[in-house]
């Protein structure tokens, strides 16, 4: 779903305070990079100030219509002089820029302007970024350019230089546990979504999508038979955990909400339930806060981040929760 100006302003109300000012300054930059983590609202901005420079009835001097040709062309995707570069595959290659740079030394299509979106623009290779900079040095008139990454520190620094930075920060969950109800999502669920992700959309997606409904239920059981033998806890891992969460971007999805479930007993012990994100789970949780100590947690918490770490440098899944379970078993006071 398009997002107006004042629904994305919610999100990122300083980034759309300079943009403002930019436009009704008439003051756009040649170049500018969104940076921030996944869900931030860049992409989306982007095409906001995107539809800004094209829009035919742009409202106050800087909002776009959203109901002119222009603004929905560029909504859906297909006005000739907007473009989206992509990876394609692992990385963004030299011969799409190249591309880019010989569609952009023609005139626009319809007006003099052009508008380049170029999405995860870290994983350019290096002969892609220096043929990048190369364009960046010797704008055309009327092209602008924005580069979207949630790793700037990838990026060539002769390229940041090149460009306008804006941040994009994180929603707070109190936002985005906000935004989640006003559209539907259920007030004891939402600060469970708010933890996990801050896009809207991914959200909304993860309300109704039964694999993580189910997915819940696993990392709840399996925090039960933390308590029972070692073999118990093996023959859950294989029997539940190991069918359940094949991919890697499962695992961690299921070991954050493990983690969550270390979080809501530590706050349950500091008698700040109200922090708690595991709202229908909420007695059952007393019981097990009686039964555990805030050192114990702790460490139970650095040891799932830990997990976390060593997945991300491919260690085998099944070997990493085999050695993860058995370490939050270590000293339970309830084992």
């Amino acid at each position: 779903m398009v997002k107006t100006w004042d629904q994305l302003e919610e999100f990122q109300p300083t980034v759309l305070k300079m943009l403002k000012n930019s436009l009704v300054k008439n003051r756009v930059a040649h170049a500018y990079l969104f940076e921030g983590i996944r869900g931030t609202g860049k992409r989306e901005i982007g095409l906001l100030l995107t539809k800004a420079l094209f829009c035919t009835s742009v409202i106050d001097g800087f909002k776009p219509c959203e109901a002119c040709n222009n603004c929905r062309r560029i909504s859906n995707g297909n006005h000739p002089d907007v473009h989206l570069v992509e990876p394609d595959g692992l990385s963004i290659k030299v011969d799409q820029i190249r591309s880019l740079q010989a569609e952009f030394s023609k005139k626009g299509v319809e007006s003099l302007k052009k508008v380049y979106l170029i999405s995860h623009a870290d994983k350019m290779s290096v002969s892609a970024a220096n043929s990048l900079l190369k364009f960046l040095e010797e704008p055309n008139p009327g092209t602008t350019a924005f580069l979207l990454t949630e790793q700037p520190q990838q990026i060539l620094p002769t390229i940041l230089s090149r460009c306008q930075i804006l941040a994009f920060h994180p929603l707070s969950p109190q936002v985005m546990i906000k935004q989640l109800v006003e559209n539907g999502v259920a007030p004891a669920k939402a600060p469970l979504l708010a933890q996990l992700t801050n896009s809207l959309d991914e959200a909304q997606k993860l309300n109704v999508d039964e694999w993580f409904a189910q997915a819940q239920k696993i990392v709840l059981k399996l925090y039960e038979v933390l308590g029972k033998n070692p073999l118990e806890i093996m023959v859950s891992l294989q029997a539940d955990w190991f069918s359940h969460f094949k991919e890697k971007e499962q695992i961690h999805r299921g070991l954050d909400l493990l983690l969550l479930i270390f979080k809501d007993l530590l706050y349950i012990q500091l008698d700040k339930q109200e922090q708690i994100v595991f709202i229908a789970e909420n007695e059952r949780l007393k019981q097990f806060a009686l039964k555990t100590s805030g050192k114990r947690l702790s460490d139970q918490m650095s040891a799932v981040l830990d997990a976390k770490r060593k997945l991300e440098k491919n260690m085998n899944p099944q070997l990493m929760m085999e050695q993860l379970v058995l370490k939050l078993q270590e000293g339970s006071s309830f084992v």
